[in-house]
């Protein structure tokens, strides 16, 4: 027989509840017998108790009651080998000094076993210390219903809060890598945006440096232009002065002779 993992939650001797596979009843489920071999044909009736005296009806209820109690809390663990399916039940035997001692030394042992970290997020620490916590449960719920159960509604509020802590975490991890990969992407959009802006602006420099040029070629064009049209002009003024000069004679001397 193949035991399932091992469990700071004390439970009883697993028992042989059926061969058939395939599909069981729920009363085949519900059948509890006493500790079975994987050899053995079928299951065996609970040996009565010491002494062959029974349990009074009201303690019989009252230990039935903390039995249906302790199953809904921690659920029978079942497996299959060969066929053949087993259940372990919670134990309901009541906790003694050294069982509570035991039960810190064997959390102690097993969280330097499997290596926990002792401070941060460890998920080994967690398991073991819920299983810690739930074999207490167990024990407190034997000695008083009502008190396990109000353990209980703790323990579903804790895991609840880590639930809630651990979505919280996924989520904000999840947005974080989202922004880093926004980041990153904007990055190099920048980056390329930027390439190209410097290349635009190198661009626009030779245009301008162009223009340039062409500008002082035109001013000095337009100069040189200029200075032969003034040179041109200045030739002509003084060509019309001289024709002037000229004409002024010949017309001083034709109007003297008449005068005499």
């Amino acid at each position: 027989m193949i035991p399932p993992n091992a469990s700071l939650v004390k439970y009883d001797n697993p028992v042989l509840v059926s061969r058939n596979t395939e599909k069981k009843t729920p009363r085949a489920r519900a059948l509890k017998t006493s500790p079975q071999q994987p050899t053995n044909a079928g299951p065996v009736p609970n040996p009565p108790p010491k002494g062959g005296s029974k349990l009074p009806p009201v303690e019989s209820q009252k230990a039935q009651q903390t039995d249906e109690i302790l199953n809904s809390i921690l659920p029978p663990r079942e497996w299959t080998e060969s066929g053949q399916l087993w259940v372990q039940q919670v134990s309901s035997t009541p906790a003694t000094r050294l069982d509570v001692v035991n039960l810190q030394e064997q959390l102690d042992m097993r969280l330097q076993q499997r290596q926990a970290r002792e401070t941060g997020i460890c998920p080994v620490r967690r398991e073991l210390y819920s299983q810690c916590f739930d074999e207490l449960i167990r024990q407190v719920t034997i000695e008083c219903a009502e008190r396990g159960l109000l353990l209980l509604r703790v323990r579903d509020e804790i895991r609840m809060t880590i639930a809630a802590y651990q979505t919280l975490y996924e989520s904000s991890v999840a947005f974080g890598m989202r922004k880093a990969l926004q980041a990153e992407q904007g990055k190099s959009d920048m980056e390329k945006k930027i390439t190209d802006l410097e290349q635009e602006k190198r661009e626009l420099e030779r245009q301008v440096n162009e223009l340039k040029a062409k500008c002082e070629a035109i001013e000095k064009r337009e100069n040189e232009r200029r200075q032969v049209e003034e040179k041109k002009h200045a030739e002509e003024i003084q060509f019309l002065k001289r024709t002037n000069q000229q004409l002024k004679t010949q017309l001083e001397g034709i109007i003297a002779p008449n005068k005499k």
